[in-house]
């Protein structure tokens, strides 16, 4: 058994078009559809890359003591 994921757009008359992988010629074969709506081009999921580097103008100031004392006082009533 051979597995692919592949992203297409269902037509207004409801018909998926599927392309096969090269190699898979001239022969019956058994599918197995399992679809998942996308989310809009608008909001994409985000993965673990897509986040990195996103607080690098946001930096952890660290003293000889490790992170700054500094940064405590932001946090001032935040877990009440």
């Amino acid at each position: 058994m051979e597995s692919f994921k592949v992203r297409q757009q269902v037509g207004k008359d409801g018909v998926l078009h599927l392309d096969i992988p090269v190699g898979i010629t001239d022969r019956e074969v058994e599918v197995m559809v399992i679809y998942q709506p996308v989310l809009s081009d608008h909001s994409p999921e985000m993965s673990l890359a897509d986040l990195y580097g996103i607080c690098a103008d946001d930096p952890i100031n660290l003293n000889e003591g490790g992170i700054d004392d500094a940064l405590d006082e932001d946090l001032a009533g935040a877990f009440e």
